[in-house]
């Protein structure tokens, strides 16, 4: 083993002196480096994204909007208070409340906004929502009757600041339930705003559910729908549907798998295309390998002869090019994981920068985050390390094989 690596490190520098008719091996040997360095570096840093945008779905926007609704149809929902504590005995449910949703129009001066209002209770909000940790001024915990908290976006476009006066144009519907009535008007005092940069800020609005109660003539035992947290996201609807069957009245059950199931899918199609474009391109480096070694076969044939009459075994010149296309993976995948590993702890602020250059954001309005988030983990370096290495192998037993069936007497005797 010990001569493998000395002869297979006295063959990489002679093949790398410039005054050499080889040096085209060289630069084929090269080549197929920083071809592996690059494929590495991309796939590091490309997974480390996709997990971001996972972990920012799971911990920022699941955390906010409902993971669990049952919604009544058609009458509202009695008797919420006995409801949600029955709920929240469930197994697997971490958080039960009350809400009343419904679409209308926020005004300010001139200005208008479609908007989606819920009522929710402030007491029960905090154990379905992380809502608070994304609002200025008053949270949601702690709206008042006359308070109303609107999404930074619709602010923007009302052009209004906490502190002054919103209407809430609500619709009512006649109590046959089949026409709209004029719709109720309701002033209230803008009391946060809520910044999480994605579509919740240009649609939100939160008020206090004894004022949706009111404005909709429900009592204070009434509401339009009940919304759960479970323990585990990725199995909200099996928990959805078990738990919907404890509830006496006619809902419909809705999970976040229904409202952003498909950007979850989106998530894990595009981990695979990565996955495999990238991994196409660090086996078209290592078929580089292949090619290198093969010209570097045919170049020292006569080194091969003479070794071969000195007594060395075939094991030992298959050792010899298999470790000189392994260094050849070994330095690209050091490198490439050194600047993957890099470029994806400090992706976020790179792009932060690069958009305040530019002075434009490609995800802003488009995704349910306006940063690029990323999260290194340590099984994808793992992953994609062990899978290079792999491929070099391959890429390496056929020309070292190729070496070994090198005939002295043939090459010598010529």
């Amino acid at each position: 083993m010990l001569l493998s690596v000395f002869l297979s490190e006295r063959f990489r520098a002679y093949s790398g002196h410039k005054d050499e008719k080889n040096a085209f091996v060289s630069f084929i040997a090269k080549a197929s480096t920083v071809g592996i360095l690059l494929g590495v570096a991309v796939l590091i840093v490309a997974l480390s994204v996709i997990n971001g945008f996972e972990q920012q779905l799971v911990h920022r926007l699941l955390s906010v909007v409902p993971q669990v609704e049952y919604v009544a149809p058609s009458r509202p929902i009695a008797n919420w208070p006995e409801k949600v504590e029955q709920l929240q005995q469930q197994p697997r449910v971490s958080g039960a409340a009350p809400f009343i949703a419904v679409n209308g129009m926020a005004q300010f001066k001139s200005q208008l906004k479609a908007v989606e209002i819920r009522g929710v209770e402030p007491n029960y909000e905090s154990n379905v929502s992380a809502i608070n940790q994304f609002t200025q001024g008053t949270l949601v915990s702690q709206l008042k009757l006359d308070d109303v908290i609107l999404g930074q976006q619709i602010v923007k476009q009302l052009d209004a600041t906490i502190g002054d006066n919103v209407t809430l144009l609500i619709p009512k519907i006649s109590e046959q339930g089949k026409s709209l009535l004029a719709p109720k008007r309701v002033t209230l005092t803008l009391a946060g705003v809520i910044e999480m940069g994605g579509p919740i800020d240009s649609s939100a609005a939160f008020i206090h559910l004894n004022k949706a109660q009111s404005v909709l003539g429900y009592d204070n035992s009434q509401v339009t729908g009940l919304r759960l947290s479970v323990d585990d996201v990725f199995e909200a609807h099996q928990i959805a549907m078990r738990v919907g069957q404890t509830i006496s009245d006619y809902v419909y059950v809705s999970s976040w798998f229904r409202t952003q199931g498909s950007l979850h899918q989106d998530i894990q199609m595009v981990r695979t295309i990565v996955y495999i474009v990238v991994f196409l391109i660090i086996a078209v480096a290592s078929f580089n390998i292949v090619s290198s070694l093969v010209m570097e076969v045919r170049e020292k044939q006569g080194n091969i002869a003479i070794l071969k009459t000195m007594g060395a075994k075939d094991s030992t010149i298959l050792a010899t090019f298999v470790m000189q296309g392994l260094t050849q993976a070994f330095v690209g995948v050091l490198l490439g994981t050194l600047i993957g590993v890099v470029l994806a702890l400090n992706i976020s602020e790179l792009f932060t920068w690069g958009s305040h250059l530019f002075g434009a954001n490609p995800l802003e309005g488009v995704y349910f985050i306006e940063f690029l988030p990323s999260k290194l983990v340590l099984s994808d370096i793992g992953i994609t390390v062990i899978v290079t290495f792999l491929l070099a192998v391959l890429a390496t037993i056929y020309p070292a094989w190729q070496a070994t069936r090198v005939d002295p007497a043939k090459v010598l005797g010529n």
